[in-house]
């Protein structure tokens, strides 16, 4: 089939991230350890949102939608990463990766547009907290979830068909560990200026207008807490929205990076670890530094442990 160029590929070759077995058994071992990490700690945050009364507010329903799309990022790429770490041909379907690419997508939008809401709802909290409740009311709230998810669907849609409607013929092999259009694009058989204008164009929807509701959010919010009369109730605020900040600047600095730059012919290692980190790694540090060391979580934690216990 790589032979042939007037042939359609129906499925691709993953180069993945190292040829030699040595370093693939390590790889297998630190991948797991990542997704199993991931997997526990955002059903973790899940589970307790759901299951603890206190944690029925604005933040937190936010951080449920955030966690579950962290979830499906994750699984949709590193449960195929760690078997072809054990297999010598590492091979996906051209509707397995047609499906991965429309996932990763919707999933990732989604994230973008959620993290720019929960920055909003943080300076709802902060600089107006007399009219937080009713400002984020539940209706707003569902709403403003619904709308992220829509988003993300709705990018994922138009990037994901300018994709695939190019020619793939011959070339099947992608020098990458799973499929998302920044890869594919390079083993397309015709010009690609438009799909990459198109992804481009849709990369400026679905991050520019977040990226700068976030820093308006937090312009005002710190201009807010340096007014505030008490240490404690700045440390509060600077340590709630420290770790907002912390996940947003990881999150789309990686996103920016793979999606909002021209997309050269050649796949090099850089490329790769960037990818590593928004794929696997982001996935498993959002509960950790957004909620795992936050006190409501571990409140709602110790409860939940004391009752199970009896």
């Amino acid at each position: 089939m790589g032979e042939e160029n007037q042939t359609y590929v129906t499925e691709f070759v993953f180069l993945g991230l190292s040829q030699d077995p040595q370093t693939q058994v390590l790889l297998f071992f630190l991948f797991l350890t990542i997704y199993l990490l991931t997997v526990l700690g955002n059903l973790l945050i899940i589970v307790l949102i759901h299951i603890d009364s206190r944690l029925h507010t604005p933040m937190y329903f936010f951080l449920r939608n955030l966690s579950f799309a962290d979830l499906c990022f994750s699984t949709t790429t590193v449960p195929q990463v760690l078997v072809h770490f054990l297999v010598k041909r590492k091979t996906i379907s051209f509707a397995g990766c047609s499906t991965q690419i429309f996932v990763l997508l919707l999933v990732g939008c989604t994230e973008c547009a959620l993290l720019a809401v929960m920055s909003y709802d943080r300076y709802v909290a902060v600089c107006k907290p007399l009219h937080y409740s009713t400002i984020m009311a539940r209706w707003l709230c569902v709403q403003l979830a619904i709308g992220s998810w829509v988003s993300g669907a709705f990018v994922s849609l138009v990037d994901t068909t300018f994709t695939l409607r190019l020619p793939y013929k011959g070339n099947n092999i992608i020098n990458h560990f799973f499929c998302e259009p920044p890869a594919l694009l390079k083993l397309a058989s015709t010009n690609t200026y438009s799909t990459e204008m198109a992804i481009f164009a849709m990369g400026v929807v679905i991050l520019l207008p977040p990226v700068c509701l976030i820093l308006v959010s937090y312009w005002n919010i710190i201009c807010t807490v340096i007014q505030m009369q008490t240490g404690e109730g700045r440390l509060k605020a600077f340590s709630t929205c420290g770790s907002h900040l912390i996940v947003v600047v990881l999150f789309y600095g990686s996103a920016i990076f793979a999606y909002m730059r021209p997309n050269s012919k050649i796949m090099n290692e850089r490329d790769k670890m960037i990818s590593v980190f928004y794929s696997a790694v982001t996935p498993m540090l959002n509960p950790i530094i957004y909620s795992l060391r936050n006190k409501d979580v571990k409140g709602a934690l110790r409860r939940v442990t004391a009752k199970s216990s009896f």
